[in-house]
């Protein structure tokens, strides 16, 4: 089967056609645009190396400290060798594969602008790499997402010269192995080309990407799992009413408000008299909270979109206006910042959905307790809420800001780093915390409509809940939960309403 192409290109990246290329199997090629960009700006290069004695920051001198260190001529390839291979220094878990194809997706594109003097031939077999699922092995620590993700970066580019490993059709191998064994040998990188490809917030970016896409999909899990909480706990419709949200305008809060209030509509249970006079917050408040995270992700996937659409190496090269310029755009800052707001605002969407968790096994508004029917012979959804609140608690660890921490390094030519990769391996686990969440509350919401039957929700919750029975069944004795959670988050992974 042909599959589809896409074209990298000058033109604006939005974040739904990385999704789509990212999910749909994609091929990619270089426009005729980037290919001009990409050639004129090497052709420049070559042309300026040629015809001047210009110092130029880690074209002919070394990097970080050392960059008052002349490269004479006949090494200018071997610095660049030298470069990859000294900043593989990368440790601790692999990046997942999910990730490693964002990282060289966008590096792909960055350099696609023609501002990094890359040559044509190292752009089309990162691109051939892409096409084939050739996946470099890229550690997650290492980078300080300063001069850009060092570490990270190097161990992605080494399979381009024949070095580190990758895995490819399954298996784990050699670069040099899987060269030879798609007929191509290594690439001897010209001048400027190390720094380019090691230059840049790839790692990051990717990482926030991932976690954008994620989070479009888990803000929406959140909202529908809220509302079948809300109607299971026979709750009041009165704190999303139209008139409190438009008194306190905020987008995400109208716009949470408008969802529950849509969905719920048809709901007899939400139609039906109440007796207690309020909700408890982790009901009532659900339009602040999901909304204010509403928000913040929306902020987020701001940023993501102009880091994705960026050139962050360094030094940028201006072939149309006669310019190389040194200068910080590696520096992670930006997206550090933004990884950090987004982990903290998807925590609290799985902080309060734990706490609603906890009031639908309270016993109370005619529940029974740990919704079972024999409460005490059986534990019922007892230790979920355990579960759940370990949970919980974790990503709350794990939002302990990176970005407010630097440490100084390269005898201090680099004296402020973003530790935006830390940022971003730490919210990888926050978005995957959350989705196991908001799995275990909508088993407890399931499980707690099951007892007010005969007494119906709304018609889309009902016909969402007879999808989730078929695979994991009314609790009526206690069997092996965990079981249950690994389906209901299987269950969850393709929500959509």
């Amino acid at each position: 089967m042909k599959l589809p192409i896409h074209k990298i290109s000058p033109n604006y990246l939005k974040l739904e056609t990385v999704e789509k290329i990212i999910q749909g199997s994609y091929q990619l090629t270089l426009s005729a645009a980037s290919k001009k960009r990409i050639l004129d700006c090497r052709k420049y290069l070559d042309k300026k190396l040629k015809n001047s004695d210009e110092l130029i920051y880690g074209i002919n001198t070394g990097f970080g400290s050392l960059c008052n260190v002349e490269i004479e001529g006949d090494d200018l390839e071997q610095l660049q060798t030298n470069l990859v291979m000294s900043h593989a220094c990368g440790t601790g878990d692999e990046v997942p594969a999910e990730v490693l194809r964002l990282i060289l997706l966008l590096k792909i594109q960055s350099l696609s602008y023609g501002h990094s003097a890359i040559s044509l031939e190292v752009v089309e077999r990162l691109i051939h790499f892409y096409n084939e699922d050739v996946l470099p092995v890229v550690y997650q620590q290492g980078s300080l997402g300063a001069s850009g993700d060092l570490a990270p970066l190097a161990h992605l580019s080494l399979p381009l010269i024949g070095l580190g490993e990758v895995n490819w059709k399954g298996k784990r191998m050699k670069g040099a192995t899987a060269l030879k064994k798609m007929g191509l040998k290594p690439i001897r990188l010209q001048s400027k080309e190390g720094l380019a490809l090691l230059n840049g917030t790839q790692f990051s970016t990717a990482y926030a990407t991932w976690a954008m896409i994620q989070s479009r999909r888990l803000l929406q899990l959140a909202n529908f799992t809220a509302a079948v909480s809300i109607d299971a706990f026979d709750c009041r419709m009165s704190p999303y009413d139209e008139r409190i949200h438009k008194a306190r305008p905020h987008q995400g809060q109208l716009a949470t408000a408008k969802f529950i209030r849509k969905i719920l509509a048809t709901s007899p249970i939400a139609k039906s008299k109440k007796t207690s006079v309020q909700d408890p917050y982790a009901f009532r408040c659900v339009p602040q909270v999901h909304g204010a995270s509403h928000d913040a992700i929306h902020y987020v996937e701001n940023v993501v979109l102009t880091e994705m659409n960026s050139v962050t190496d360094n030094p940028n090269i201006f072939a149309d206006s006669d310019g190389i310029i040194s200068g910080g755009n590696f520096h992670a800052q930006p997206i550090a910042l933004a990884l950090d707001f987004l982990a903290i605002a998807l925590s609290e969407l799985g902080s309060i959905s734990e706490r609603r968790l906890y009031q639908l096994i309270s016993g109370q508004r005619g529940l029974p307790a740990f919704l079972t029917e024999h409460p005490g012979l059986q534990s019922g959804l007892m230790i979920a809420q355990y579960t759940a609140a370990s949970i919980a608690s974790q990503n709350k660890q794990l939002c302990t800001p990176a970005s407010v921490d630097s440490i100084v390094s390269c005898n201090g030519q680099e004296d402020h780093v973003s530790m935006a990769a830390n940022a971003a391996t730490k919210l990888y686990k926050v978005v995957e915390n959350l989705e196991r969440l908001l799995a275990i509350e909508l088993m407890a919401g399931a499980q707690a409509m099951h007892f007010r039957r005969p007494q119906r929700s709304s018609k889309k919750i009902e016909i969402i809940l007879a999808k989730y029975r078929k695979v994991v069944p009314v609790l009526l004795e206690d069997r092996v939960l965990s079981e249950d959670i690994h389906a209901t988050i299987e269950f969850v992974k393709s929500f959509k309403i």
